[in-house]
């Protein structure tokens, strides 16, 4: 099939070379000039891992083209739109001007039965408020959420978990004609991970909408739950991580996610959530997500409990300490620092008189241009020169496998805090370093 893509970025990128991966047709649309000519010339703008390969694979095949020029769409069957949809500035709603501007700018090169699937997060509602117009160009709009683990972007998008569907219904929730017809298509498209067995989701405008952001919130609320839990253990001398261990054998509950730390961050679960709450205002049910505040509260205090942390055990200041930050990234195997703990911590201890260095094995370069008053060093054991404390925020596995010995040969002060509890207590203090993590005695 031959399909557009609209939006390039980490998104719309991976999504256009995983559909050429499946041998369809792909053309993908930006306004980023910058972003068209990289991906063009088979370079990812990003780091993602086994994207280059992908862009390089697809790209030597023809099967995937990528242009500023909208026009480039015309003739294709399915239009993905994959624009970003921020957190508006002083607000908690989304930003849709990026989703709106797309499908604008998409309208004149319709055709009668083209497919318009919308795959950027929305607030409930708006592919309610888009429909009718595409419908008046001859074109169906589909919402068709993404549900992509940056790091894993490459394997979520050929092998997803699941595909969800949200569809044109009628008065009873079923399909209309126009809907049935459209997943038909959809069907032709996703037909590789189908027959893998991927299971399928059918269903309405508004239930595609709310399950990407229902699904992070939940993930949201059993991070922050866990890190809850770490409020008490540091309370009360109990161990956080055994905690999880013990509670995570319950099969109603799991083990995955109840990692106590730094909480989360990202371009992604932050912003859904409190997009989600605004969104329940508008609809005159706030009530039902007042657990969301208290769920963002307690991850946004996890930054402020570990620059206490580091305090405490710089007797009492920080003020003209020298800091080792390992990680700058909101998570490992990723560049993004959008909203990143890390990042956030390293400027509060500058900001309080701290002198603070960052390392991180890819995002250096997107932490310079967030924050250039911070230092910045390629690897750990530069970082960590002279440092009077070192906090591990990211956890890459080069900060897990540290040595705690040749670690301790360059720093001022053998002091470790593991923001992400993923270091083996035991050994670090066996080799001297006063040892803290969030959560833990």
């Amino acid at each position: 099939m031959r399909i557009s893509v609209i939006g390039c970025g980490y998104l719309g990128a991976v999504h256009a070379a995983s559909m050429a991966q499946l041998g369809h047709e792909v053309v993908g649309v930006d306004v980023d000039e910058a972003k068209i000519a990289s991906l063009a010339g088979g370079r990812a703008p990003f780091y993602e891992p086994g994207l280059p390969e992908l862009l390089a694979e697809v790209g030597a095949t023809g099967r995937l083209t990528f242009t500023t020029d909208m026009s480039a769409v015309t003739g294709a069957a399915v239009h993905f739109v994959c624009v970003g949809t921020p957190q508006t500035n002083g607000e908690f709603r989304a930003d849709l001007r990026y989703v709106d501007a797309a499908l604008t700018g998409l309208r004149e090169h319709l055709r009668p039965g083209d497919v318009v699937a919308g795959k950027s997060t929305v607030p409930v509602g708006t592919a309610e408020r888009l429909a009718p117009d595409l419908a008046a160009a001859g074109a169906t709009l589909v919402w068709n959420p993404e549900f992509l683990r940056e790091g894993f972007a490459v394997q979520d998008t050929l092998h997803p978990d699941r595909l969800v569907y949200g569809l044109p219904t009628d008065a009873d929730g079923e399909p209309t004609a126009r809907g049935r017809e459209a997943r038909a298509v959809l069907d032709q498209v996703y037909a590789t991970p189908l027959a893998e067995g991927v299971p399928l989701v059918v269903t309405d405008y508004a239930t595609a909408q709310l399950v990407k952001v229902a699904a992070n919130s939940f993930l949201a609320t059993k991070i922050s739950f866990i890190n809850a839990m770490a409020e008490l253990c540091e309370a009360t001398g109990a161990d956080v991580t055994r905690l999880a261990d013990a509670i995570g054998y319950d099969e109603r509950i799991g083990r995955r996610f109840l990692n106590a730390g730094l909480g989360f961050g990202g371009g992604c679960l932050p912003k859904d959530i409190r997009a989600f709450m605004a969104r329940a205002g508008e609809l005159g049910v706030s009530d039902a997500l007042t657990f969301l505040q208290e769920v963002d509260s307690v991850n946004m205090r996890r930054r402020v409990r570990l620059v206490d942390l580091a305090r405490e055990v710089c007797d009492g200041s920080i003020v003209g300490k020298r800091v080792a930050v390992l990680g700058a990234a909101f998570k490992p195997e990723s560049d993004d620092v959008r909203d990143s703990p890390a990042l956030s911590v390293a400027a509060q201890m500058q900001l309080q008189g701290a002198h603070v260095t960052v390392t991180d094995p890819q995002a250096i370069d997107n932490a310079r241009a967030k924050w250039p008053d911070l230092r910045f060093a390629p690897t750990a054991l530069e970082a960590a020169q002279g440092a009077d404390v070192v906090l591990l925020a990211t956890e890459w596995s080069q900060y897990r496998d540290l040595d705690p010995e040749e670690l301790g040969a360059v720093v001022a002060h053998r002091r470790m805090l593991d923001g992400r509890n993923v270091l083996v207590p035991a050994q670090w203090r066996a080799a001297g370093w006063t040892y803290r993590a969030l959560g833990r005695p």
